[in-house]
């Protein structure tokens, strides 16, 4: 019996898609229309800069292009053509944004650029909305707040794997004779730090490899709710300039950690600028937050209770560990009896202000340093040395037992930072459009951003709080 293939054609497919699309479309609309109106939510200073020029009679309203684009998100449309072609094939997509005529792509560049600030408010005002909806789903979940940076890779031909792979032959080929000289790590310091054509494309190590790419970071809450969106950029930057800015290293995983934790003091200064009513009391981070500096403003500044941090290996020595007594004094690790000696106060430039101590068992003789212990716990000339830190506490009781099993359950929640990451680049196209341009990408990030939002009001209202991640189960 032979069997016959069939091969699949690009025109059955997208026939496929097109059926799906408008078999979905009609009900979707019908949803929205019932529970959720765009132009509540646009804030009046949006409206007023969209007609000020042209007046009231547009031929493209602006409810219009913001449906369009917040629905592309929706539907995980990856480009403006391929929108295009859905408004002129579909009537309902036409009549639900109030298109007479379809706009060109174009236009939809030019509304995303020229109206960047007011894309940001519209998101930052529905964040406002959506808080009070998140507390009623879940408090405790609403409570959290997680951090997390990555960026989008531009059209830039830095991106081109053809670039570093043809550095690194090179680098082999000259270097074969001299196997201490790793090809790898030479060639990533040799690359430009910026693309040619787009200074905003930073050179960045992202998901296991390099790239060119425009860094944004994120908060959510423990729901997985997108709370806060800052790219950053040499705006935000020249915003902080306090910031120290990162410099490239022999380590691609070093430099991302150092970027991580010297942005979050800045993001969440500027996250509880724009939302002063908001209380988050719980913080789960990665290792790269386990430093004095950051459990000191998340508890003195930003008013944290809890800081699920996991103690950061580079942080800590092997050596024997330092005891503590009722007093909050460094013991010897090898007899708790002995308080080591105070040696000052270190004020140093770059680091946290620390006091110095000491070996109690070490002692000057003829001008160097004698220690008398029989066993030394460390083979330095003046015996074991230890810091303590005026948050010291907060790092080692920080709100919750470590390694409890509340501890550990929270803790997994800290990953849904990373799923909304991804729902952004992969389920609404964020990532791979072919633009070089800055603010084009902010703009759909930031649309992004709307649509989360609307996904979570539309849900509330329907009563389908499980699906206020996405809403594609209630178009099922």
């Amino acid at each position: 019996m032979s069997v016959k293939y069939h091969q699949i054609s690009l025109k059955e497919t997208f026939a496929d898609c097109q059926d799906s699309f408008f078999d979905d479309t009609p009900s979707f609309f019908q949803l929205l229309e019932e529970h959720f109106d765009i132009s509540e939510f646009i804030p009046s200073a949006f409206h007023n800069a969209f007609y000020h020029s042209l007046g009231r009679k547009r031929l493209y309203p602006l409810t219009g292009f913001l449906s369009a684009l917040i629905l592309q998100k929706i539907f995980s449309i990856p480009t403006d053509s391929l929108l295009i072609l859905f408004l002129s094939l579909c009537k309902e997509l036409r009549d639900f944004c109030g298109f007479s005529k379809v706009p060109d792509a174009p236009l939809f560049t030019r509304f995303k650029q020229g109206f960047l600030p007011y894309i940001e408010l519209m998101f930052q005002r529905m964040v406002d909305l959506t808080e009070p909806i998140c507390q009623a789903i879940d408090r405790s979940l609403a409570s959290m707040l997680t951090f997390d940076t990555s960026g989008i890779e531009l059209y830039v031909s830095e991106n081109n794997p053809k670039t570093l792979n043809s550095l690194i032959s090179r680098l082999k080929t000259y270097y074969k004779d001299n196997p201490d000289v790793d090809p790898y790590k030479m060639a990533y310091g040799l690359m430009p730090s910026q693309a040619a054509s787009c200074s905003d494309a930073k050179q960045l190590y992202i998901n296991g490899h390099f790239c060119y790419a425009d860094k944004f970071a994120i908060l959510t809450n423990g729901l997985g709710i997108v709370r806060h969106i800052a790219f950053l950029d040499d705006d935000f930057k020249a915003a902080h300039p306090e910031m120290p800015v990162e410099k490239k290293s022999d380590s691609p995983d070093e430099d991302k950690s150092i970027g991580d934790s010297s942005s979050l003091k800045p993001v969440l200064s500027d996250f509880f600028t724009l939302h002063p009513g908001f209380h988050p009391d719980t913080f789960p981070g990665d290792s790269a937050f386990d430093t004095i500096e950051t459990y000191g403003f998340l508890k003195d500044e930003f008013h944290f209770s809890k800081a699920l941090i996991p103690y950061n290996p580079r942080n800590e020595s092997s050596l024997n560990k330092i005891g503590y007594n009722i007093y909050g004094y460094p013991t010897c690790p090898r007899d708790s009896t002995l308080v080591m000696k105070y040696a000052g106060h270190c004020h140093e430039k770059g680091r946290s202000d620390r006091d110095k101590w000491i070996c109690p068992k070490v002692h000057m003789v003829s001008g160097a340093w004698v220690c008398d212990c029989p066993e030394p716990c460390s083979t330095a000339k003046k015996g074991r040395t230890t810091y303590t830190y005026e948050n010291m506490d907060f790092r080692m009781f920080p709100g919750i037992q470590r390694n409890s099993d509340e501890w550990n359950s929270l803790y997994k929640i800290r990953m849904i930072v990373e799923r909304a990451i991804n729902h952004f680049k992969t389920n609404m196209c964020v990532a791979g459009r072919k633009t070089r341009n800055h603010t084009t990408t902010k703009a759909d990030v930031f649309l992004a951003g709307i649509a989360s939002q609307l996904t979570v009001i539309v849900a509330y209202r329907m009563s389908y709080p499980q699906y206020i991640r996405s809403l594609k189960p209630l178009i099922a």
